[in-house]
């Protein structure tokens, strides 16, 4: 898996003309050679590939990166970088201009001499849009753990219960299942703060007839999973239900037209259009969509300025919401890969309007 990313890592190289990359991106460089240390970097020419860290992973590096030579680099990475460089007489680096700040560019500067760099901006990136079949398995366990986690939920939440006590209990279930961690902070918001869109669990206690939003994901062997589900305390209103059902409306229209080809700004308007259609549209403020896989976001979006085409392989979210200031929120979201004809869930728990007595 590796040995086929590296290589078409290298093609890559070859057609943008560059002699040279250095990766310092840590989930790029797990992507391309599999190494799993804090610190660290990659050093790829069509011929060279090195992975430069320090003594601390002398013995994890040559485990978790066979098809790299290790490298133990001088107290400046960049210097150990530069004399391999010299020794190939390569002319020119390549970094990735997101990952670097300007302090460190310029010490890249000074250490380079003559060498130039080459700005690039999401080569690998682009590469870890279209997962393989090892990364769907993984992304697959990850959404099942968290699906699990959303059916333990429900017997969990109850009127009296703090937002910030079931959030412990949500991630305590997905450790104690698997997780190496969440895949981000738990929102879990209650009341009228589920219309926050991002309402992290506070202190607040959770009453009747109250919409509770759970948004959350595990992070399983280096993969996120990501889901929403909203569900109502002990007694819900015709509001509660009318917006709830016009979420779900959009979200599974959504997931029904989606398809390769279609752009992600495309697939947005889907949802966006439902929702703009019941007079709710100055309600739901974000994307529809996001991609994910290592980090929680990823490329490509499904927004109003996604314009990345989607193709089989690619993993995304389907998450339209609406929001009320002082009533409440709903937000309703599955993971999903991409196919040759249109998608396949990876998270399946129940959508159904739940009230939990």
């Amino acid at each position: 898996m590796v040995q086929a990313r590296l290589a078409t890592f290298r093609q890559l190289l070859g057609e943008r003309k560059l002699e040279a990359m250095l990766v310092t991106n840590s989930y790029n460089r797990r992507y391309l050679s599999g190494f799993t240390g804090s610190s660290g970097a990659l050093l790829i020419t069509p011929d060279q590939a090195v992975l430069l860290t320090d003594f601390r992973y002398r013995t994890q590096a040559p485990q978790q990166a066979p098809h790299f030579r290790l490298v133990e680099h001088k107290p400046k990475l960049i210097e150990t970088a530069a004399e391999l460089l010299a020794e190939w007489k390569i002319g020119e680096l390549g970094f990735e201009q997101q990952d670097v700040s300007y302090g460190t560019y310029a010490a890249y500067s000074a250490s380079l001499g003559s060498i130039k760099l080459v700005p690039t901006d999401g080569w690998i990136e682009e590469l870890r849009m279209v997962k393989d079949d090892a990364e769907l398995a993984v992304m697959q366990e990850a959404a099942e753990l968290a699906d699990r986690t959303f059916q333990h939920m429900l017997t969990v939440l109850k009127p009296g219960l703090s937002e910030n006590d079931a959030a412990l209990e949500l991630e305590f279930f997905m450790r104690r299942h698997g997780a190496t961690s969440t895949s981000f902070e738990t929102i879990i918001a209650s009341g009228e703060r589920s219309a926050l869109p991002h309402g992290k669990a506070s202190e607040r206690i959770m009453k009747t007839g109250e919409f509770v939003k759970m948004d959350f994901g595990a992070y399983y062997k280096g993969y996120c999973s990501d889901i929403t589900r909203t569900v109502v305390l002990g007694q819900a209103s015709e509001k509660h239900r009318e917006i709830y059902d016009i979420v779900l409306e959009a979200q599974q229209l959504t997931l029904d037209r989606i398809r390769p080809g279609m752009t992600g700004k495309q697939a947005d308007a889907i949802a966006r259009d439902v929702i703009k259609k019941y007079g709710y549209g100055d309600y739901f403020g974000h994307g529809t969509g996001h991609g994910l896989g290592m980090e929680i976001h990823e490329a490509p979006r499904l927004s109003l300025t996604g314009e990345t085409v989607l193709k089989p392989g690619m993993t995304v979210t389907v998450e339209p919401g609406i929001y009320l200031p002082d009533f409440g929120g709903v937000r309703i979201e599955d993971d999903i890969v991409m196919t040759d004809s249109g998608m396949r869930r990876l998270t399946q728990a129940t959508k159904d309007f739940i009230i939990i007595d």
